[in-house]
Parts: C-alpha cells; structure tokens; sequence
C-alpha cells in the first residue's frame, strides 16, 4: 500500500479534521501528556479516570487495529489528576500500512492539544544483559524501515529537516530515571531499532544490529517520533523486553509470548509512567 501525499491524506488538514471529530465527543481535553500503548501494554487505558473512549474506527483517517493486545481507541481522561489522551494500540507498516499512516496518531494527538508524547512498544533484546520483561528508557533509534513518514510536501507548521540529534528528550529521560529509582523500578537505557517486519529477525541480522549499537528491536514507534520532533513534540519512549531476540536463545519467537511478558512487566511499566505523569 503507498500513501498518498501526507500533506493532503495524512497531513496538518486531516489530523485537524480527525481531531474535531474527536474533541466534539472529548470536550477540552487538554492533555499534558500523551500516551502511544504497545502491544500487551494497553492495560493502563483502563486506569484513566472519568474517560471517554472512541474507538478506531469512528475516527476520520483511522483503520481498526487488527493486531492482537492492541484494543484500537483513543482514551481522554485523568491519570493522576492529570489530563492525558492514550492511544490503545497503533498502526503498523507490516499491517499495510504506509508510513504516513503509521504516524498520523501522532499528527492528530498534536492537533488535541498533545505537546509531550509517552511512546510504548514490545521489542526483543539484542543486548545480552537485557532479559524478557526489562524496561528499557529510549535513548536514541534506528530506522531501518527505510520508510520515512515526511516524505511529499510537508505542512507549514512542521519541520522539513528535523533535527533527530536527540528524538527522545534528555529532561523526560531524567524525570523517568529519578521516578524510577524512588518506585524501586529497574529501568535500563539504550538505543531501539525499528524494522518493517512482520517476520522476526534472523540470527545473522541480529549479529549485525547488536554490532550496529542496537539494544532492542520491534516493528513501530519509529515513524510516531520522527513526526512528533518535526512538529516539536518532546519525547519520552519505553520498551518492554519481551524475549531474547534470534540466536541469542534457541527457543521459537512467538506473538503470544510477546502478550505474556507484558502483562507480567505490566505492573512495572504502570507505576512508571503514573509516576512520570504526576510530575508532568
């Protein structure tokens, strides 16, 4: 599938467009925060006080997701006692997606308001001393799903050439170490890489990512902050790890043990990202 052009299908006019149909049902949202849950990771929607849900498919431009532990709505309410919007769920380029789909979430969380985003995902672990159900805190990434959501004409409130020397924001990192040291929550730091999949890695790509610098790997989340800095968003990102990538261990990778280790990393991941939140 090949997206149109951003700026006319996935661009500015139709983040706003999809945006006001979904402030006419949320009211003034006002976010401070807003939150991109992962695969297996959704169960922190269901925390968000004096919510409304719209799912998917009743907003403009937005496909149903089809991808299991992703619920597919939008949620607008508190977390404490703060405003936020939580995507339960995304779009993936494996899906058929384009890239500009891939991010346009991001386009319409912006469009309600949202000027600091929480991206969530389930990788496997490149680096050995991460084990399944780690939290790891994004420090930087890698796109190799050689698709770029900025491609075609850009709208004039976004960057043409954003500046990507620092995606996820060193002040979010810090506040996400200080809150997880005073919750007693390990939380490890490195670099993620975005693939196109669907297929996981073989054993000789992930000799090369490991000798690329790349901690953990996945399929989304690369697409949503490359938008997100060019419309000036500040970002903070964690990975669940959910399996010891290819060759590391001789055990099939399965979808379904992906689900399992996030809902027994879910606990942890919660804590951390109400604790990071409240000091919003």
């Amino acid at each position: 599938m090949i997206d149109a052009s951003p700026a006319t299908s996935f661009g500015r006019d139709a983040a706003r467009a999809a945006a006001a149909h979904v402030a006419a049902r949320l009211g003034d949202a006002s976010p401070v925060a807003a939150l991109i849950l992962g695969s297996g990771l959704g169960g922190l929607a269901d925390q968000i006080e004096d919510h409304i849900r719209v799912p998917f498919g009743e907003i403009p431009g937005f496909p149903s997701a089809t991808v299991a532990g992703h619920a597919g709505a939008l949620i607008a309410g508190t977390l404490e006692g703060k405003g936020v919007l939580a995507l339960a769920g995304r779009f993936h380029m494996y899906e058929g997606h384009g890239a500009a789909l891939a991010a346009f979430p991001t386009r319409v969380l912006h469009a309600l308001g949202a000027r600091v985003l929480i991206v969530s995902n389930a990788a496997g672990g490149i680096r050995p001393t991460l084990h399944p159900g780690a939290l790891m805190l994004l420090r930087d990434q890698v796109n190799l799903m050689f698709r770029n959501p900025l491609l075609g004409p850009m709208p004039d409130d976004e960057a043409r050439f954003p500046d990507m020397s620092a995606p996820y924001d060193p002040q979010l990192c810090a506040l996400a170490i200080t809150v997880a040291r005073q919750r007693h929550i390990a939380l490890e730091e490195g670099v993620y890489c975005g693939l196109l999949g669907p297929s996981y890695e073989t054993p000789a790509e992930v000799r090369m990512l490991g000798r690329l610098g790349v901690d953990v790997v996945g399929m989304s989340t690369v697409p949503e902050v490359i938008v997100a800095r060019a419309l000036g968003i500040r970002v903070l990102g964690i990975s669940c790890v959910t399996n010891m990538a290819c060759g590391l261990t001789t055990a099939p990778i399965t979808h379904a043990e992906v689900i399992e280790t996030t809902a027994r990393a879910a606990e942890r991941f919660e804590r951390l990202v109400r604790g990071i939140v409240a000091r919003l």
